[in-house]
C-alpha cells in the first residue's frame, strides 16, 4: 500500500502546477497539518518544494538522485511491472529478497530494489557488491504461465530493456555507444556497466515454473573507477563517468520498467525472441566479427552471425560450421580486453 508521502509526491509531480493545501486534505483525506509534516518530510529528503500562500504546493525541479519507496512508486505508470515495490537502503542480495517475496505469494511483477547490496550474485557464482548511491540494484518477480524451456530468454528481453532505457538517458550531445554482450552484459564505450542473472524455481512437481526472478545491477553514479572492486575495474564504467553527469537511479529505473513491460508483452506474443530479435540485434556487440566461446568441450573461436530465435548465439567456426551457443562464457573482440 502506498504512503500519503507516495500518494502526494505522486500528485505534485504529475500536476506541473500548484496544489492547493485543501486539494491535497479532499484527495487523501488527511488533515492540513498531516498534508504540511509530509511537505517537510519532502523538503528534508532533498524535494525542492515551493509554497505560495493562496496557491499551495509545487515541486520545483526533480532531484538529482534520490532512491526510495516513495521516490520510485511516485514515478510509475505501468500497468504492472513495479505496481509492488520493496525497497531497502541496505540489503545482502535483491535476487534473494525477489525469491522470498515468491515464496511468500506477491504479485507477478513485484520489484526489490537497493541502494546498498552486499552480498549480489552473479553469473557463475560471482559477487557483486555496491557502494551506497551509485549502483541501480533491482529485481523483477515474475510468474510465468510458459514452458520452463523459455524462461532462459527473459534475460535477454531484460538486457535489451535496459539497454534502451540507457539510450533514453542519454542526451543527443552524448556519443557513448550502448550495446549489449550476448547474452546480457550492457556495455557503454566498449565497458561494463550492467550484469543480470535470472533464476527459476520450479513447481513441487517439478513440471511448471513456480516463478522467475531477473535481477540486474547498473553501474550509474561511480564516479571514479576506485570506486569498484579491484578485479572488475579495467572492464568496467557506470553512466556518470562516461556522461560526467549525476543520473536519477529512479528515473533510470521507470524507463527499465516501461521497457520491459512492452517487451515482455511482445515476447509473450511468439514465446520466443523473434518479434524482438531485430531490436537485440541492432544492439549486440560483435556481430560479424570474431568471438571466442569457452566451451566445456574445448574453446574454439568463430564469427558471430547474431542470434536466433531461441535467443542463441549463432557462431561459425573456422571450419565453416555453424554451432548455436546456449550457454557458457563468449569473449568478444574488442572487449574486456580481448584483442
Amino acid at each position: 500500500m502506498k504512503t500519503d508521502k507516495t500518494d502526494i509526491l505522486a500528485l505534485l509531480r504529475n500536476s506541473g502546477d500548484y496544489v492547493s493545501g485543501q486539494q491535497l486534505c479532499d484527495r487523501f483525506g488527511v488533515t492540513r497539518t498531516a498534508v504540511w509534516k509530509v511537505i517537510n518530510q519532502l523538503k528534508e529528503e532533498g524535494y525542492e518544494i515551493e509554497s505560495v500562500s493562496g496557491r499551495g504546493y509545487r515541486l520545483a525541479e526533480e532531484p538529482g538522485d534520490i532512491l526510495s519507496e516513495s521516490e520510485i512508486v511516485s514515478r510509475l505508470h505501468t500497468k504492472w511491472a513495479g505496481r509492488k515495490v520493496y525497497y531497502h537502503d541496505e540489503t545482502g542480495s535483491t535476487n534473494n529478497d525477489a525469491k522470498r517475496c515468491g515464496e511468500e505469494g506477491d504479485p507477478h511483477g513485484t520489484v526489490v530494489v537497493a541502494d546498498i547490496q552486499n552480498a549480489g550474485k552473479g553469473r557463475r557464482g560471482r559477487g557483486w557488491q555496491t557502494l551506497s548511491g551509485t549502483a541501480l540494484a533491482f529485481t523483477i518477480l515474475l510468474r510465468p504461465e510458459f514452458a520452463p524451456d523459455r524462461a532462459s530468454m527473459l534475460t535477454l528481453v531484460m538486457a535489451l530493456s535496459v539497454a534502451e532505457a540507457v539510450e533514453e538517458v542519454l542526451t543527443d550531445a552524448e556519443e557513448a555507444v550502448t550495446t549489449i554482450k550476448w547474452p546480457n552484459d550492457i556495455v557503454l564505450n566498449k565497458k561494463k556497466i550492467c550484469g543480470m542473472l535470472t533464476e527459476m524455481t520450479m513447481t513441487p512437481e517439478m513440471d511448471e515454473i513456480q516463478y522467475v526472478v531477473v535481477g540486474a545491477g547498473v553501474n550509474v553514479n561511480n564516479a571514479v573507477p576506485e570506486e569498484f572492486q579491484e578485479e572488475i575495474r579495467k572492464t568496467a564504467t557506470s553512466l556518470k563517468i562516461e556522461t560526467g553527469r549525476h543520473i536519477s537511479r529512479a528515473g533510470l529505473l521507470e524507463k527499465v520498467l516501461l521497457r520491459f513491460e512492452d517487451n515482455y508483452a511482445v515476447f509473450l506474443e511468439t514465446l520466443d525472441m523473434s518479434r524482438l530479435r531485430e531490436a537485440y540485434e541492432r544492439h549486440l556487440q560483435g556481430i560479424g566479427g570474431e568471438v571466442r566461446v569457452l566451451d566445456p568441450a574445448g574453446e574454439y573461436t568463430g564469427i558471430s552471425h547474431g542470434i536466433d530465435d531461441k535467443g542463441e548465439l549463432i557462431v561459425e567456426r573456422e571450419n565453416g560450421e555453424k554451432v548455436l551457443v546456449y550457454a557458457g562464457e563468449v569473449s568478444v573482440r574488442g572487449l574486456y580486453g580481448y584483442v
